[in-house]
C-alpha cells in the first residue's frame, strides 16, 4: 500500500506545534538539557553508574571487541568523550512502551493523524535510535563496483561468489554468495548472514523458489572474516555505528548489488537472522525500505524484546550484561540507561513500527533463557498500532514456540510461509498465537465489574492508627481488630478464591526442557507439589539437620525462566543451613499457559490471589515434612516475589519472617509518571490485580496501602530492601511506609522493628544484597 502523494495536510497550527516541540529549547532533540542544575544531576547519574556497574573486564566474552576504534572499554570511551547520561528527571516516565502514534509523548502528546505526521515521527525515531542505541550510519555509497569471483554448479543449481567494493577509494568490501533456483526469474530473494558449513537456510529458500543470498558481515565466530569490521575505521569518527548496525548497513550494500540484477524481483526481498543476526535483520529492515519482509529470530535484547522488559526484574539479557560482555554490539551511550531502561525515548517496538507497512514476523522460544516473550508480545501490540494506521495490520505477525534458542527446520518452513504470504506467493496466514492476551478492558468484559473509585474516601497515612470509627488505636489488641479489616480489603482486591485444596505432585515435561538449576553436590532436593525443595545434605545424602529452617523463595517477573535462574540464591541459603522451597509462579516458566486464560476461567479472582494461595499451599506441604522446622518458615522474594511475600505474610500467620527486595512502592502516591509503571503495573500491564485499574487517577482512594500490609506483619521480623534509584519505586515513599508501619510494631515491642535497607543501587537482587538477606535471616 503506497501513501506517496497523499493530499492530507497538517494544519498550520499543528505543524508549528510539531516544529516547536521537536526543535526548540527544552529537552532538545535527544533529551539533553543544558542548564546548570541539569548538568549537576547528569554528573550524579554518572557517579551512580560508576559505583554500581561491574568492571569493564568482568566476564567479558572472549570474542568481544573494543566499543570504538579509540577506546578499549566503556570507561575509556566515557572518559575520552566526556559524555554524560541524559537528565532522567527531565524525561517522562511512561507506564507502557513508547507509543509510535504519539509525538512528544509525556509532553504535548500530539496524536499522529496524517501520513505527514507519521513521517515526522518516523524521522524522529530513526534519529533517536541511532543516537542512543546503535550509532550513526554513513549514507549509501554511490561508487559500488563488483567482481564475480566464481560460478559453479551445486547439485544442478547455479551458485556464484561476488565481491563488492565501495566507499572511500573502494576501501570497503563485502563478500556475497548467491544460490539460484531453476528457471528464468525474476525470483524472490531470501537473505541471511553467511555462516560456515550452514547451507540449510538458503537451501530451504531455494526449494521455495527464492534466490538464497548470504553475506559476510556477522560475528567471526561463525567461520568467516567480518567484512564490516573495517567499516568502523573507514568512516570513523564522522560515523560511529556499532557492530549490529554495521552488519545491518552491510545487508543494504548487498541489496545495492541485487538491484542491478534483472533476475531479481525487487518487490520480494526478504531478510532473516538468528540471535545476534536477528538483531541485525530488524535494524536493517527498519532503515532500508527495499527489504519487504523481515524475520528476526530469537534476537532478544536489541531485537524483538524491548529494553524496558530486559531490566533485572524481568530476568533475561540486561543492558548491563550486553554492553559489558559485548561492548562492540551497540553504542556505548546505551549503558547510561542501566537501571533506567524505562527512560529510553524509543524502544524496539519503535524500530518495528519503522518496518510498517512491510512484512515483519517476531519469533522466539517462550522458554529460552535470554528471551522474554512477554516483552515480545507487548512490542507486537504496540507496533501493530502503526501497521493498523497504515492499513497493513495483517503484515505484522508473531510466532512463539516452545523449545531452545535456535529454531528447528519446522520453524524455518513457517518463516518461509510468512515470506510467501507477504509476497502474495502463498495463502498460509500466520496464526499469531499469543500467551499474554490479558488486558484491563477484556477483564472488565469477562468479570462484568464496575467500581466507582469515588465511592471510596481519600486516605492518609495518619489513618493507620485509627479504627474504622476514627478512634485512636493504642494497643496491640486494638490493632489486631483493625488487621482483620485490612485482611478483608486485601481479599476483596485479590478477588474471590474458589474453594480448593493445594495441588499434589505434578509431572511436567517442560521441567526437562526448562532445566532446574545445576547445584552443588552438597545440596539435596525433592519435588514437593508444584515446586522443588532444596536442602543441605551430609555425606550420606540425608538432610544435615532434623529441624532445618526453610525459606520459600519467590522469583521476579522471569516470564521465560521461572525459577530456573535462581541457582545463586538457592546455594546462598543452603550453604548457610536453610532449606529452600521454590517454584514457578503462575504465568511464568513451566506455568506460562496457566496464566494465559486465567481470567477466562476465574474472572472474579486474580493472579496475585492465586500466587498468595500457592504460598499458603506450599506452607501446608512444608509443615508436614519432618526434617523442616515448621515454626521457622520464612518467605523471601524479589520484585514480583517481594510483593507476593508481603501479601502472603499479611494473611498467613504461619510465616515467621518476610524479606521483600524491590517489592513495592506505596500505591496511593504512585501517580502516573512518578515511577516506571505506576499502578498500571498491577491492573493493566501484568494483570496481577485488575480491580486496581478502576483507581487509576484516583490512587488516594485505594482502600489499603503497603504501610498497612507491613503493619499487618507485626510483630514478626521483616526486612525491606529498597534500592536508592529503583525506577519502579519511590524510595522516599517506601521509607515513609516503613516508618508508619513501625508505629504499629511499637504497640507490640520496642525491640522488633521492620528493618529498611537502602543500597546505593538500582532495582536488582545483586550478590551483595543476597548475602545481606541471608545474614539477616541467620541473625533471627
Amino acid at each position: 500500500m503506497s501513501f506517496q502523494g497523499s493530499k492530507k495536510q497538517i494544519h498550520l497550527l499543528g505543524l508549528l506545534s510539531l516544529v516547536f516541540v521537536l526543535f526548540s529549547g527544552g529537552l532538545g532533540l535527544f533529551g539533553q538539557d543544558k542548564s546548570k542544575e541539569s548538568n549537576k544531576r547528569r554528573i550524579q547519574y554518572l557517579n551512580q553508574l560508576y559505583v554500581t556497574l561491574l568492571p569493564d573486564d568482568y566476564r567479558i566474552h572472549p570474542t568481544a571487541l573494543a566499543p570504538t576504534p579509540e577506546d578499549s572499554t566503556w570507561t575509556d570511551w566515557q572518559k575520552r568523550s566526556g559524555e554524560l547520561p541524559p537528565d532522567f528527571k527531565s524525561m517522562p516516565s511512561l507506564p507502557f512502551l513508547p507509543d509510535p502514534l504519539i509525538i512528544d509523548e509525556g509532553g504535548a502528546n500530539i496524536p499522529v493523524k496524517t501520513i505527514e505526521d507519521w513521517n515526522t515521527k518516523r524521522q524522529w525515531i530513526k534519529e533517536q535510535a541511532q543516537y542512543w542505541i546503535t550509532g550513526t550510519m554513513p549514507p549509501s555509497p554511490t561508487n559500488l563496483k563488483w567482481t564475480v569471483l566464481n560460478e559453479r554448479k551445486v547439485d544442478g543449481l547455479m551458485e556464484k561468489d561476488v565481491l563488492l567494493e565501495f566507499g572511500p577509494d573502494h576501501s570497503a568490501s563485502l563478500h556475497l554468495t548467491l544460490l539460484y533456483p531453476p528457471g528464468e526469474g525474476p525470483f524472490p530473494v531470501f537473505m541471511c548472514s553467511w555462516k560456515k558449513d550452514r547451507y540449510d537456510w538458503v537451501q530451504a529458500g531455494v526449494r521455495r523458489g527464492y534466490i538464497g543470498v548470504r553475506f559476510t558481515a556477522t560475528d567471526p565466530k561463525y567461520g568467516f572474516t567480518d567484512d564490516s569490521q573495517e567499516y568502523e575505521k573507514i568512516w570513523w569518527p564522522e560515523y560511529d555505528f556499532s557492530a549490529i548496525n554495521r552488519w545491518a548497513w552491510a545487508a543494504s550494500r548487498a541489496i545495492d548489488y541485487l538491484y542491478t540484477l534483472p533476475e531479481i524481483n525487487k518487490d520480494q526481498i526478504g531478510l532473516a537472522g538468528f540471535s545476534r543476526n536477528g538483531k541485525m535483520a530488524l535494524w536493517a529492515a527498519a532503515y532500508d525500505e527495499r527489504i519487504k519482509a523481515v524475520v528476526p529470530i530469537s534476537a532478544g535484547t536489541g531485537g524483538e524484546n524491548p529494553f524496558r522488559y530486559t531490566s533485572d526484574k524481568y530476568r533475561n539479557e540486561t543492558i548491563e550484561l550486553l554492553t559489558r560482555v559485548r561492548p562492540h554490539w551497540l553504542h556505548p551511550r546505551l549503558r547510561f540507561y542501566v537501571g533506567r531502561e524505562s527512560k529510553l525515548p524509543v524502544d524496539m517496538n519503535s524500530l518495528m513500527a519503522l518496518v510498517a507497512p512491510r512484512g515483519l514476523m517476531l519469533t522466539s522460544s517462550i522458554i529460552e533463557s535470554a528471551g522474554n516473550h512477554f516483552g515480545i508480545e507487548q512490542a507486537y501490540y504496540s507496533a501493530k498500532k502503526a501497521y493498523d494506521f497504515l492499513g497493513a495490520g495483517d503484515q505484522i505477525a508473531v510466532d512463539l514456540r516452545y523449545g531452545l534458542h535456535a529454531p528447528a527446520n519446522r520453524d524455518m518452513e513457517r518463516y518461509f510461509d510468512f515470506f510467501d504470504y507477504v509476497f502474495k506467493r502463498g495463502s498460509m496466514k500466520p496464526k499469531n498465537e499469543l500467551f499474554h492476551t490479558y488486558s484491563f478492558s477484556k477483564w472488565v468484559r469477562l468479570s462484568n465489574e464496575f467500581i466507582d473509585p469515588l465511592d471510596f474516601r481519600p486516605n492518609e497515612s495518619d489513618d493507620l492508627l485509627k479504627d474504622k470509627n476514627a478512634k485512636p488505636i493504642k494497643s496491640s489488641e486494638d490493632w489486631e481488630k483493625k488487621k482483620k479489616d485490612i485482611a478483608q480489603q486485601l481479599e476483596w482486591v485479590m478477588g474471590k478464591e474458589p474453594p480448593s485444596l493445594g495441588p499434589g505432585i505434578q509431572t511436567d515435561y517442560l521441567r526437562e526442557t526448562l532445566k532446574e538449576p545445576m547445584l552443588e553436590s552438597t545440596i539435596g532436593s525433592q519435588d514437593i507439589s508444584f515446586g522443588t525443595l532444596y536442602y543441605p545434605i551430609n555425606a550420606e545424602g540425608k538432610p544435615k539437620d532434623d529441624h532445618l529452617p526453610v525459606v520459600i523463595y519467590l522469583h521476579e517477573f522471569s516470564y521465560s525462566a521461572g525459577f530456573s535462574k535462581s541457582k545463586e540464591i538457592i546455594e546462598q541459603f543452603t550453604n548457610s543451613g536453610f532449606a529452600v522451597y521454590t517454584y514457578d509462579q503462575i504465568g511464568f516458566g513451566t506455568r506460562i499457559e496457566e496464566g494465559t486464560l486465567f481470567y477466562d476461567r476465574f474472572a472474579k479472582w486474580s493472579k496475585l490471589g492465586r500466587m498468595v494461595a500457592d504460598v499458603r499451599w506450599a506452607i501446608d506441604e512444608l509443615s508436614a515434612i519432618e526434617f523442616l522446622d515448621k515454626n521457622k518458615i520464612m518467605v523471601v522474594g524479589y520484585a514480583l516475589g517481594g510483593t507476593v511475600a508481603l501479601y502472603s505474610g499479611a494473611l498467613d500467620p504461619r510465616i515467621s519472617g518476610v524479606v521483600s527486595v524491590s517489592g513495592f512502592t506505596p500505591m496511593r502516591s504512585d501517580t502516573t509518571g512518578k515511577t516506571a509503571e505506576g499502578i498500571y503495573h498491577y491492573s493493566h500491564l501484568h494483570g496481577l490485580l485488575p480491580r486496581l485499574g478502576f483507581f487509576v487517577g484516583e490512587e488516594t482512594r485505594i482502600p489499603y496501602d503497603f504501610h498497612e500490609i507491613l503493619a499487618s506483619l507485626a510483630p514478626r521480623p521483616v526486612l525491606v530492601v529498597a534500592p536508592k534509584w529503583d525506577q519502579y519505586a519511590s524510595v522516599k515513599d517506601v521509607s515513609q511506609s516503613v516508618k508508619d508501619a513501625n508505629r504499629v510494631y511499637s504497640l507490640y515491642s520496642d525491640h522488633v522493628k521492620i528493618q529498611l535497607e537502602v543500597p546505593d543501587d538500582y532495582s536488582r537482587f545483586s550478590s551483595d544484597t543476597q548475602k545481606r538477606v541471608v545474614a539477616w535471616l541467620k541473625g533471627l
